[in-house]
């Protein structure tokens, strides 16, 4: 038994935010394989887990559909399509009826990214976040660098002024005090000369 099938499908496939359905790609050719059709499987896998979708019947019908689009040309179908959908699509041929070791075969993977809204409303609120933190830092750092500008232009008139205050009261204190003085000194006579 000499049936040998080759696998390939795609590297990646992208779909925006607005494509509800889409259809990954798988090509395989043989050759010494029988003429009958081969089994067609289909796996996925996500971050940390492998999901079996259809091998062969597909486990969700609603959601993955197989199809043949010509002898060699085979194509999964995904509806309602999300960004929980983005993975690396894995398609297997098997001819069942031979058992070479090279009768089942699989290709190398399309990797599967779907551009959503979900993606787009958590680009957007790390934008907005990020957004408040600079307008928080260039608030505080305008702040700061106002109150200097105040205490340097405004130091030098406060300490004039303060200068005068303390001298007026310094003047006051000493006209006090020279009046106590007089009224003392006039006291003083007073009793001298009574």
């Amino acid at each position: 038994d000499i049936c040998q099938v080759t696998v390939t499908q795609p590297r990646s496939q992208e779909a925006d935010s607005t494509m509800r359905t889409v259809f990954l790609t798988c090509t395989f050719s043989t050759s010494g394989c029988s003429s009958s059709l081969p089994q067609v499987l289909w796996f996925r896998f996500l971050t940390n887990k492998h999901e079996d979708l259809c091998t062969p019947g597909c486990r969700d019908h609603q959601k993955y559909k197989v199809h043949f689009s010509s002898k060699n040309n085979i194509s999964l179908q995904i509806n309602d399509l999300s960004v929980y959908d983005n993975a690396v699509y894995i398609c297997g041929v098997a001819f069942s009826d031979s058992s070479s070791p090279y009768s089942k075969q699989t290709g190398g993977g399309t990797l599967l990214t779907k551009r959503g809204t979900e993606e787009q409303q958590s680009n957007g609120k790390l934008t907005f976040i990020f957004m408040i933190i600079i307008s928080s830092s260039l608030f505080l750092y305008s702040t700061t660098v106002f109150t200097f500008f105040v205490v340097y232009k405004l130091k030098p008139k406060l300490l004039k002024k303060s200068g005068n205050e303390n001298s007026g009261t310094e003047d006051c204190k000493i006209r006090s005090g020279r009046k106590i003085f007089q009224a003392i000194a006039q006291e003083l006579q007073k009793q001298r000369y009574a």
